[in-house]
């Protein structure tokens, strides 16, 4: 699993900073988290299949969020694509959705299904991951996303399996589906005698434009890797209030509490040039020493733990 950062940016773009935009990248599947102004440059730059983006999770309506959307459905369109697109956000994004079809003038050769969030739930998900959504407090209604895979089932042991006269083919892999074997001298062999203990799945957060809630590090408890908002310094922490937006201490408050392994900031507000973003990397690693700066196409390897 790996994730991109298509744009990092907040408000506005810049010559040097895309809008906010991140594409996860599981087993073949794609999913982008917002769509703000610049992620088809990015797409294009980083040669990412973006023809293959299975689900779209919006957090919410503000410009600098969604502007890159249309030009993300209409390309779309130019490929042969059975496949759904499934959109999910919250109230609105069916309208802003529908409306920008209208007004354009889309041709859309394909199915796109819109789902409206109201209270934390699981939206999407497959035989071994989820994907849950929960509220944040923004000036319109927002909410931040968890992806998180299943517990592996343990390591299989060949060797053992063998010295138990478990014969190597089908009965192996029953075995390794949890169910229990008669081996080559009739005794039963169960599956925690060859298989170890279940692995950890992996977990991706995305959290941005929020007042800083201690919920929060519940939802993202434990994840590999947190992209989360740091949008200001702490001497704009009055205006960041006003605005319903976090600082980075107040990120890194969130990454510490929940015990994430890795956190990257994102959604830089435009005051502040790529050399003035030192400011906020430094008092986030006061709180949380394993914060790292997005950068527009920046990538981000996640790997199993075990």
């Amino acid at each position: 699993m790996e994730a991109f950062v298509l744009g990092c940016g907040g408000m506005m773009p810049l010559p040097y900073r895309h809008l906010t935009s991140v594409l996860l990248r599981r087993d073949g599947d794609l999913f982008l988290f917002d769509g703000g102004e610049g992620t088809q440059v990015s797409l294009r730059r980083l040669n990412l299949r973006w023809k293959k983006i299975n689900a779209i999770f919006v957090s919410h309506t503000h410009a600098d969020h969604v502007t890159g959307l249309p030009g993300i459905l209409m390309l779309s369109a130019q490929v042969e694509r059975k496949e759904p697109l499934y959109i999910f956000g919250p109230p609105k994004i069916s309208e802003y959705i529908e409306t920008s079809r209208k007004v354009l003038d889309m041709y859309i050769n394909y199915p796109i299904i819109v789902k409206e969030i109201t209270a934390p739930c699981t939206v999407y998900g497959g035989e071994d991951f989820y994907v849950r959504a929960f509220p944040l407090e923004h000036t319109k209604t927002c909410v931040g996303y968890t992806l998180e895979e299943l517990d592996r089932p343990g390591e299989f042991n060949p060797e053992t399996a063998e010295k138990l006269k478990v014969p190597k083919g089908p009965l192996w892999g029953k075995l390794q589906r949890g169910q229990s074997v008669i081996n080559a001298e009739g005794i039963e062999v169960k599956p925690e005698q060859v298989v170890g203990k279940p692995r950890s799945g992996r977990k991706f957060s995305f959290v941005t434009d929020t007042l800083y809630l201690p919920s929060i590090a519940n939802e993202v408890k434990g994840s590999d890797l947190l992209i989360c908002e740091g949008m200001f310094a702490d001497d704009c922490a009055d205006q960041a209030k006003e605005k319903k937006h976090m600082t980075a201490r107040q990120a890194a408050v969130i990454a510490r509490d929940a015990q994430v392994k890795r956190m990257a900031m994102i959604h830089y507000s435009p005051r502040y040039t790529d050399r003035e973003l030192d400011v906020l990397l430094q008092q986030a690693k006061e709180v949380y020493p394993a914060t790292e700066l997005t950068r527009d196409r920046m990538r981000f390897e996640i790997p199993y733990e075990d």
